[in-house]
């Protein structure tokens, strides 16, 4: 299972969107997310990445089949860039570059695909100039109901990498999986200068 890694940019990145919807849903359903999400509402979301300049796409596959898939663009094409609060961060949003969502079938977890993942979009953003990197990660409550007992944090992979958790906070909307209606989650804003 010797996974490869293709950057996928500009019209490239249409080519995977479709991969991208069916894993964000399959991996999403897991913790810490809980995502009950639909492939044609994902895919609705997702053609951001097709319409802006400097998007980029990175698919993990085995042979010929997306078994995981890392996204980033500008943070100020992001639609969700309005909830962060960058005056309270000391950022401005033209020089924040951001890394979406990573989502990787468990199978494949383990080979460095966490590490190719980020640093190809690193490499990205500071070819274009960005000075700094930024995630957000969803936080939930320790004694979540649905949290797994060999649930393994994902911060000091993060913490690793260089970035930080900052005093900051987003708040998103989405139906846990089992519920009924959607709910406000929060998640928290990670950063590193690049």
């Amino acid at each position: 299972m010797a996974l490869t890694f293709d950057t996928l940019t500009d019209d490239g990145v249409g080519e995977a969107l479709d991969d991208l919807a069916r894993l964000r849903c399959e991996v999403f359903r897991d913790w810490p997310y809980l995502y009950d999400g639909d492939p044609a509402d994902e895919a609705a979301y997702l053609q951001s990445y097709r319409n802006t300049p400097g998007a980029i796409l990175v698919a993990a596959r085995d042979g010929g089949t997306i078994v995981g898939c890392a996204t980033g663009m500008p943070l100020a094409g992001h639609e969700d860039a309005r909830n962060v609060p960058l005056d309270a961060l000391g950022l401005e949003v033209a020089r924040v570059f951001y890394c979406a969502e990573s989502v990787l079938l468990p199978a494949y977890r383990g080979q460095g695909a966490g590490h190719a993942f980020f640093d190809l979009r690193e490499d990205h953003a500071r070819a274009r100039g960005f000075d700094v990197s930024m995630f957000c990660g969803v936080e939930r409550p320790r004694d979540h109901p649905d949290r797994p007992a060999d649930a393994r944090p994902l911060a000091p992979f993060w913490e690793a990498r260089g970035y930080r958790a900052r005093d900051a906070l987003i708040h998103m909307t989405w139906t846990d999986r089992g519920a009924d209606a959607p709910s406000r989650k929060a998640l928290r804003v990670w950063t590193r200068p690049l």
